[in-house]
């Protein structure tokens, strides 16, 4: 039996891999709730990048070279996309004044939110595509109009659980508490049963992962097709975003050109999209493109650093 090209039992298989290496993230090596230090976050970094690319050198001698760039072209652009989720993460934690000690059970649940989530995104442009042609040009179109909107977005985000439609359901289903309750998603107040304010958290950082899925997805689309490239690449760049999120939580005010650096990537992709018939352009040419403009984003934040305004940020409010 076969899913999208590929048979069953690789598609079972991998599954089964990332939930037990988030079954022992959990049970193992975080069942306590702690503060993770940023020597425990690069390490886990590090384990998650030669996870990812050991997985690339099983694609290369199970689906040959060009799938096994593909991978890594895919998962260095999603990578490098995601990184925005993380200032939006720090916002939201810092809005609701998450306790360190919890902040890795949001993310960890937020990972597994977001298999399921970015899994049938991916099914659902699979399926577009392999009907509608057309659909990758429309794809590429949204990239232009995303990353010019996000270059010239001078606003910075603001996190506002009022105009976010997952606590507005939150709010019609659960009675709401506003302590953390050790870590709890529910618990029990005068004999009632309620959402924790971690719960809520937990909606909005899902919510948010959603909104940048709908921009970062597409991308992977204009390296490849291959449903099982293009969902295995996104969920092994995703695995290690909550790693990078504890080792650059206090770095990232530094990396103020990222921001501009990946709407470039965006449009760089979009464009790559509509031209593809015409001229079509090697994938190393585009994992070249999207690891120099990274890298020149991120050398010329740090060497022009930005003056830092300190600003108290809104109360949170149920």
């Amino acid at each position: 039996m076969t899913i999208f090209g590929h048979e069953l039992w690789i598609w079972v298989a991998f599954n089964a891999l990332i939930l037990f290496l988030l079954v022992v993230d959990l049970r193992v090596f975080h069942r306590r709730a702690h503060e993770v230090r940023v020597r425990e976050a690069l390490a886990w970094s590090a384990v998650w990048i030669v996870l990812s690319l050991a997985f690339n050198l099983f694609i290369y001698f199970w689906m040959g070279s060009a799938a096994a760039l593909q991978f890594l072209t895919g998962y260095l652009i999603e990578k490098s996309l995601s990184v925005d989720n993380l200032f939006v993460f720090l916002l939201i934690f810092s809005y609701f004044k998450v306790p360190a000690r919890y902040q890795h059970r949001v993310l960890y649940y937020g990972i597994l939110g977001a298999l399921i989530m970015r899994g049938t995104l991916i099914a659902l442009g699979v399926t577009l595509i392999h009907q509608f042609q057309w659909i990758l040009d429309v794809f590429g179109l949204f990239l232009i109009y995303a990353g010019a909107r996000m270059a010239f977005q001078r606003q910075q985000t603001v996190i506002d659980p009022d105009r976010n439609i997952g606590v507005k359901v939150v709010r019609r289903l659960f009675r709401l508490s506003r302590g953390y309750h050790e870590g709890k998603f529910f618990a029990r107040e005068d004999g009632k049963s309620m959402a924790t304010l971690l719960f809520l958290v937990l909606v909005m950082v899902e919510t948010t992962d959603l909104v940048f899925a709908l921009d970062s997805i597409p991308a992977i689309f204009a390296i490849t097709t291959d449903p099982f490239l293009v969902y295995t690449s996104n969920i092994f760049a995703i695995l290690g975003l909550r790693a990078l999120y504890f080792a650059l939580k206090g770095l990232m005010d530094l990396f103020h050109y990222l921001k501009l650096g990946l709407s470039l990537i965006l449009i760089l992709i979009g464009v790559k999209m509509l031209i593809d018939d015409v001229v079509p352009i090697p994938t190393w040419v585009s994992l070249l493109a999207v690891a120099g403009i990274l890298t020149v984003s991120v050398v010329a934040s740090l060497l022009a650093p930005r003056r830092s305004s300190d600003s108290d940020g809104p109360k949170p409010s149920l």
